[in-house]
């Protein structure tokens, strides 16, 4: 797949989570084999980009490209500059999200409230294109609601901004996360328009990839929370979608080496305190899919500093390595 000069190695996506795809996270999953992997949404407020977590955002250092920024906000000029600065700083495709539920982006009429506006959607899509020189994506969902599905409408006036890649995820906005994804809105997205579309939405396993790509026509997959915990599921899709076959498991050692190396990438950029907090959510995920037992769990998440907690995981992970770590 082609995204502006870009040729991905891949066509799975890591989905944009706030909280979830800071740079160690969206380094560790580029390497484990997804082909592109967008920040974690940043404000085109620029008066807030002083902040630890909006610096932290906008941090790209040692990042393989292409370099993706998510963008959220409604005003199409402030999200034009907001495009220019973070090329300035390294962005190599900027993503704006029209895809986001969440309430305190909702309330702000950014992210999927955008939907309800589609002359204002052309605006913004029409400034930011205009304000620079990269590739610009768009996530966005299905529609307003259930009633008002109005993707194929954004999608193509996406297209007619200059906007070269979509990601759709298969709900409404007034879905959030309930229920259950639905493809036949992505399919007829893709059917309307000639630049790629990511599928994304409840796509939790490799087989699964596949259906919805049978289905939807789509050229590639985006994936959010099946990656918590289990990174190395863009590894599996690739394989399955590009011979029919799942890899052989990873070794134990493996899995274990992984987990190491993210933890010490956190402890890294986070520092202590930050570090200690954002690696205990990730080994809640990790340990959750190991099957740790409840104990393993409760001791792991008490450790207050990075050499305690990185000790305790690393002796259970060994422990589990050798088949002497109790399952739950």
């Amino acid at each position: 797949m082609q995204i502006g000069p870009y040729a991905l190695s891949a066509p799975v996506a890591l989905a944009p989570m706030a909280g979830v795809t800071d740079r160690p996270f969206r380094v560790l999953c580029r390497r484990l084999g997804a082909g592109l992997a967008a920040s974690e949404m940043l404000t085109a407020d620029t008066r807030l980009w002083r902040s630890r977590k909006s610096q932290r955002r906008m941090n790209h250092e040692g990042e393989p490209s292409p370099r993706v920024v998510q963008l959220a906000g409604a005003d199409p000029q402030a999200l034009a500059a907001a495009a220019r600065l973070n090329v300035d700083l390294g962005a190599e495709v900027i993503d704006i999200n029209m895809g986001c539920p969440a309430k305190k982006v909702f309330n702000r009429q950014c992210g999927s409230a955008l939907l309800a506006d589609e002359p204002l959607v052309a605006r913004i899509l029409e400034a930011v294109v205009a304000a620079v020189t990269v590739p610009v994506t768009l996530k966005i969902r299905t529609g307003v609601d259930p009633r008002h599905r109005n993707g194929v409408a954004i999608a193509r006036i996406a297209a007619a901004c200059g906007v070269v890649a979509l990601a759709v995820h298969g709900r409404t906005r007034a879905d959030h996360y309930a229920g259950t994804a639905e493809y036949a809105t992505i399919r007829d997205i893709k059917r309307a328009v000639s630049i790629p579309v990511f599928a994304n939405g409840d796509i939790d396993c490799a087989q699964k990839a596949r259906e919805v790509l049978d289905f939807t026509c789509a050229d590639g997959v985006m994936l959010g929370r099946a990656a918590h915990g289990a990174p190395w599921i863009f590894r599996d899709v690739n394989e399955f979608m590009s011979s029919g076959r799942l890899p052989a498991a990873l070794a134990r050692a493996e899995v274990r080496d992984i987990i190491r190396t993210h933890l010490t990438d956190l402890y890294h950029f986070y520092g202590e305190v930050d570090g200690v907090r954002f690696a205990r959510k990730h080994l809640g995920w990790y340990f959750a899919g190991l099957l740790g037992t409840q104990d393993d769990r409760r001791g792991l998440m008490s450790q207050e500093t990075s050499a305690r907690q990185f000790a305790y995981a690393s002796a259970w992970l060994d422990r589990w390595v050798d088949g002497t770590a109790n399952a739950a």
